[in-house]
């Protein structure tokens, strides 16, 4: 048990200070302004919020639980790492769908020239892009779910430095949230801007809370570490 918590104590503090960042900056100016399918924006907001929390302790109560005690394998044989992954892509649906939903009920509350966000929007989307290309291509969407908690193979694999990877060690949280700053501007969304901030940050947490321990008693602190 003291080893599934390890470093949960960080998760929980930082979750604390954005959740209050997240209810402090929803007093501003128009970030509670619209509605989407009969549904005001705070509905939405909030929504969104919960689902990447949602989906991130998700990720680390299975991960901890699997790879310490192989529960998942226990409950579930053979179909274990399905199951997880299943339920992952699950609730990052839902988490990206909350945020369209949000920038939508909350369009044009951004205060800029439509034209310039877009161009912004298209901007941020291409690195994303190139991730999701880099992931296909050269990493794995089974090992990028963190399938070396689950099966010895994808601990002897390699590092990927082809694509995306060859810049930088953590490419899926570097890069990939920039799809949901691309969704808030290209609506012109103040909340989702602020939602996209949120996920951005909280991924972070999750590296240093949760994935990094974990890859460190994986592969040892000075061995070969994943890169994401």
């Amino acid at each position: 048990m003291k080893l599934i918590f390890e470093k949960q104590w960080l998760h929980v503090f930082a979750l604390v200070l954005l959740l209050f960042g997240a209810r402090q900056a929803f007093t501003l100016e128009g970030m509670g302004s619209g509605e989407f399918c009969g549904i005001g924006t705070p509905q939405w907001f909030w929504t969104a919020i919960g689902f990447a929390v949602a989906h991130q302790v998700f990720v680390w109560f299975c991960w901890r639980i699997q790879l310490y005690g192989r529960w998942l394998d226990n409950v579930f044989g053979k179909l274990s790492f399905p199951v997880y992954a299943s339920v992952f892509f699950m609730l990052g649906s839902f988490r990206v769908a909350a945020v369209f939903a949000l920038a939508i009920s909350n369009r044009d509350t951004l205060l800029m020239d439509i034209a310039v966000l877009r161009m912004l929007a298209v901007v941020l989307l291409l690195p994303a892009i190139y991730l999701l290309y880099s992931v296909i291509r050269y990493f794995g969407f089974t090992r990028a779910l963190g399938a070396d908690h689950f099966e010895e193979k994808y601990r002897m694999l390699p590092l990927v430095r082809r694509g995306i990877f060859r810049f930088t060690d953590n490419g899926m949280y570097a890069y990939g949230f920039l799809f949901l700053w691309a969704i808030a501007l290209w609506y012109a969304s103040t909340a989702a801007l602020c939602v996209a901030l949120f996920n951005h940050l909280y991924i972070w947490v999750h590296y240093y809370a949760t994935e990094l321990p974990d890859m460190k008693r994986i592969y040892g602190d000075t061995g070969r570490l994943k890169r994401t």
